[in-house]
């Protein structure tokens, strides 16, 4: 097979949206184990989240988290030569503001526009949000460079996106959340400086998938060969106008095993 990069989401693409269950993908996540494609995520969540995750799936690969805020690839991988921060195990490129700026932003503008970021919230009422257990809800309240928040009036988002513009931040929405995060960041930019250490190190640009549902996942589906649109729970898909985007079947889980799994055997049939 040629040499293949999977690059995907995770609330409502490969996690399920109400339980964030993978079980439905696993046929998919063997095979692509199997074959030692690199599977990368690309997420909102945190460094210690992805880990929990990819301790679960059986994986040890590159990661990208908080909407492109940082690039972790694990020490040694696969004997590249990466330019890079080493820190605790990890070879890391930085994109995003420090969590410190961030939160002095939301601080200043919370009272105005009435929102409330993971910062400003208990575990409890972030599991109660997003329907994780309390433990996993304080590791996600552990960011390092983006704050995931909620407002009370959408109408205001606007002023909030331009006042964010001229503090050097913007806003990007996820499937739950907006998201306060560095202008100079996003999913697709991270995405990129991986591809070009993966053709560095290959001798050849790879062929590249990424799977996503929702807003923040639009830059990084644009840089990609083949584009994957999952549907989000209510059979809905996001208004992502990418050319030659395959739209998946169903909803989380089950929509990325099908997509992956069809996307596996064109190439294995020489179709991609």
């Amino acid at each position: 097979m040629t040499n293949l990069i999977i690059f995907t989401d995770l609330d409502g693409t490969l996690l399920d949206h109400d339980d964030y269950s993978y079980e439905n993908a696993i046929p998919s996540l063997e095979k692509i184990k199997k074959k030692n494609i690199p599977l990368i995520i690309v997420t909102s969540k945190t460094k210690k989240e992805v880990e929990q995750l990819q301790k679960e799936i059986g994986i040890k690969e590159p990661f990208i988290v908080e909407n492109g805020a940082a690039i972790f690839f694990p020490k040694n991988y696969r004997n590249f030569k990466i330019n890079c921060n080493h820190t605790n195990g990890h070879c890391v490129i930085q994109l995003g503001r420090r969590y410190e700026d961030i939160r002095e932003f939301i601080q200043k503008v919370k009272d105005r526009f009435q929102i409330k970021g993971f910062g400003d919230m208990t575990p409890e009422e972030i599991a109660e949000l997003t329907d994780l257990p309390v433990d996993r809800a304080k590791v996600a309240k552990e960011r390092e460079f983006t704050e995931p928040f909620i407002i009370e009036k959408i109408e205001n988002i606007t002023d909030l996106e331009k006042l964010a513009e001229k503090e050097g931040f913007k806003i990007t929405k996820g499937g739950r959340f907006y998201h306060l995060i560095g202008k100079n960041q996003d999913k697709g930019k991270a995405l990129k400086i991986v591809v070009d250490i993966f053709k560095e190190n290959w001798g050849e640009t790879p062929l590249t998938v990424a799977l996503g549902d929702s807003k923040n996942d639009i830059p990084m589906l644009r840089e990609v060969d083949i584009p994957v649109l999952i549907p989000h729970i209510n059979h809905q898909y996001e208004n992502i106008n990418i050319a030659g985007a395959i739209k998946g079947k169903y909803p989380g889980s089950k929509g990325w095993n099908e997509a992956i799994w069809r996307i596996l055997n064109e190439i294995e049939r020489g179709c991609c």
